[in-house]
């Protein structure tokens, strides 16, 4: 009997090639695409709904049809308010910066699509992440990096539980995209081309402030920026407009107490010279901040790769010595001077010994392909 996967359907053209190759490989599969969409009116619906718009809603149909499978559209709004929305909202009126896609992959896309799913007879849900899912020796799973860097999605994926991993399947982290493109437009899906969702879905214009102003809280009132000492440095146009470690668009000058001149000092064209150069500075030692950072992603995403090469590396010479184990055991036993050793005079022993060792090489190198080990 055909396991039966539930496919999320985005309406994008990973999600489309994800179902198209679950179905390739013998799967039951359905499409669903979860309607998140509040209660607006449809014009709205179609330009903000993202990867669960109105128009995706048509995308993942079409793609439907043409694989030929079962199509839903199953209604989620309740939850990823609840748990997408309100979480966005209120992390930004408590000063911290949100990360709703997380939000929505652990408690919307995964715990309510999942429970959903087991309650129609489904054994899996699959996605379109750029990301693949590996069982360890010890039973557990675990999140692994997806073959393509350029595309890498396992940082949405840490919060899942071992539950949501085990009924998972993501079939399009052992291909690039330029691969999944390719088979979609092979396939002839309507997706092929379709450029990816990049901005927050249930956010008009990526205006995260104005969404949060008229999101039922009122809009967020303005304050002014003070130094540790409370001395005013200048004004803010409200808490959710801005970010912890945030040194751009404050509006605040290094210059500023030039500007003041407040003894007199320097003359009015010196503290103009002097606020310019203070602007400058601060532009350039925002722009060296910047570029310290991106020094440090680099350099992060280096070592990564490098821990992920010498753990393949490792792997693989476990894999070797695991398999040659058992010969080193055969050899160092007849390798013992025993003066009686009945099977020795045996005519036909030799032979029988190298059946033996080659049975137990094949059946090792079936057990560790089977478990993806040589991957």
């Amino acid at each position: 009997m055909k396991k039966k996967v539930v496919v999320g359907l985005s309406g994008g053209v990973d999600s489309s090639v994800a179902a198209w190759l679950l179905k390739e490989q013998g799967y039951d599969v359905i499409g669903v695409t979860m309607q998140i969409w509040q209660d607006e009116p449809e014009l709205i619906q179609e330009e903000n709904g993202g990867c669960c718009g109105l128009s995706a809603v048509d995308d993942a149909r079409r793609v439907a049809q043409i694989l030929d499978i079962p199509y839903y559209v199953m209604n989620f709004k309740r939850e990823f308010k609840a748990n997408v929305m309100d979480y966005f909202v209120d992390e930004y009126l408590h000063g911290r910066t949100p990360n709703p896609c997380i939000a929505c992959n652990r408690y919307v896309k995964w715990e309510s699509l999942l429970q959903r799913s087991l309650a129609i007879g489904a054994d899996y849900i699959a996605t379109g992440h750029y990301a693949r899912i590996e069982q360890l020796p010890n039973g557990r799973y675990a999140i692994r990096n997806s073959v393509t860097a350029a595309k890498d999605q396992t940082y949405a994926l840490y919060n899942l539980t071992q539950e949501q991993l085990k009924r998972t399947l993501m079939p399009v982290g052992e291909y690039s995209k330029d691969q999944i493109r390719v088979m979609a437009e092979k396939i002839g899906l309507p997706t092929a081309h379709k450029k990816d969702s990049q901005e927050i879905c249930f956010v008009d214009d990526n205006d995260y402030a104005g969404f949060i102003d008229g999101y039922g809280q009122g809009k967020v009132p303005e304050g002014n920026f003070v130094d540790k000492d409370g001395k005013v440095l200048g004004r803010h146009k409200g808490i959710t407009r801005y970010t912890i470690g945030q040194r751009k668009g404050l509006n605040i000058a290094l210059g500023e107490d030039l500007e003041e001149n407040s003894n007199h000092f320097f003359q009015a064209e010196e503290c103009q010279i002097f606020s310019l150069y203070a602007s400058r500075i601060e532009r350039l030692y925002d722009h060296s901040q910047m570029l310290r950072e991106y020094a440090l992603q680099i350099r992060e995403m280096e070592q990564s790769q490098i821990d992920a090469r010498q753990n393949r590396t490792m792997r693989i010479l476990t894999v070797v010595t695991t398999i040659f184990f058992p010969l080193s055991l055969i050899t160092g036993w007849y390798g013992m001077n025993f003066s009686h050793m009945p099977e020795l005079s045996a005519p036909h022993a030799y032979g029988i010994l190298i059946v033996i060792c080659a049975v137990i090489v094949l059946i090792e190198i079936w057990f560790f392909h089977k478990n993806n080990w040589f991957s």
